[in-house]
C-alpha cells in the first residue's frame, strides 16, 4: 500500500491544526487522526449544491453564502449549476486553505472555481460573514456535523443561537442547509424549533455509492 505523505499543516483559530496528506492520487484533510475530507468523496458536498440550485437557482441575481472551502466540491457544483449573474460567497476560516494549498497541491482538486468571476473568498468566520448580507441560500459544511470535531467555535453554529443567526441572514423563501457525516435529532429538533420548514436528506458520500450523509435543509417563510 502506498504510504501517506504529508504535504502541509495549518493551525485552525481557536484551537486545533488540519493536516495536508496526499497517498498516490488520493488527497486527504485530517484533523488529528480523523479525515475530514477526502478528494475521493464528493458527492453528498455536490448533492447539497444540487438541492439548493433546485429550490432557489431560478432566482435573478441569487445569492448564495457557503460556510467552508475545504476541498472546493460544494463550491464546484454551485458555480457549474447556478447562472451567471449568481453571487457566490465562501467564508473559509484557515487562510491555508484558501490560498496556500488551494493554488498549490489542491489547484487540480479545484481547477478554475477559485478564480471564476462570480466568487468571493473571505477569510473570516462564517457568522461573521452572514451577519453581513442577507442569501437566497446558506450552505453549510465547516465540520463533520453538528458535534464539532475540527474546532469547539463550530458548535455555536448548530446552538439555537446560531440558527437563529442564519435565518436572520436568510432572505424570505431561502434555504439553510447543513451538512454531516451522521444524523444528530438533538440537531433536528433545534432546527424545527426554529420555526423554518425542515427537511431531513440523505446523499451517498460518492455518487451512488459509499457511506450515507446526512442534509438538512431549513427554509424560511
Amino acid at each position: 500500500m502506498l504510504p501517506w505523505v504529508e504535504l502541509g499543516r495549518a493551525k485552525v483559530p481557536g484551537g486545533g491544526e488540519f493536516r495536508l496528506m496526499q497517498r498516490g492520487q488520493e488527497f486527504t484533510i485530517f484533523a488529528g487522526t480523523i479525515g475530514l475530507m477526502s478528494s475521493r468523496q464528493s458527492g453528498s458536498e455536490e448533492a447539497m449544491a444540487k438541492i439548493a440550485f433546485e429550490r432557489v437557482g431560478a432566482k435573478p441575481k441569487v445569492k448564495v453564502l457557503i460556510g467552508g472551502l475545504g476541498m472546493g466540491f460544494t463550491l464546484r457544483r454551485t458555480l457549474a449549476d447556478f447562472g451567471p449573474d449568481a453571487q457566490i460567497t465562501v467564508a473559509e476560516l484557515v487562510p491555508e486553505i484558501a490560498d496556500t494549498w488551494a493554488r498549490g497541491p489542491l489547484a487540480k482538486v479545484h481547477g478554475p472555481s477559485i478564480d471564476d468571476a462570480r466568487l468571493l473568498l473571505v477569510v473570516d468566520e462564517v457568522g461573521a460573514v452572514m451577519a453581513r448580507d442577507k442569501y437566497d441560500a446558506i450552505l453549510l459544511d465547516v465540520d463533520n456535523g453538528p458535534e464539532g470535531l475540527s474546532r469547539p467555535g463550530n458548535d455555536a453554529l448548530y446552538s439555537h443561537a446560531g440558527i437563529a443567526r442564519a435565518k436572520s441572514a436568510l432572505k424570505p423563501g431561502g434555504l439553510l442547509a447543513v451538512w454531516s457525516v451522521a444524523p444528530d435529532p438533538h440537531f433536528t429538533k433545534r432546527l424545527q424549533q426554529s420555526g423554518m420548514q425542515v427537511e431531513e436528506l440523505k446523499a451517498r458520500a460518492h455518487g451512488g455509492r459509499g457511506a450515507r450523509h446526512v442534509i438538512w435543509v431549513a427554509t424560511k417563510g
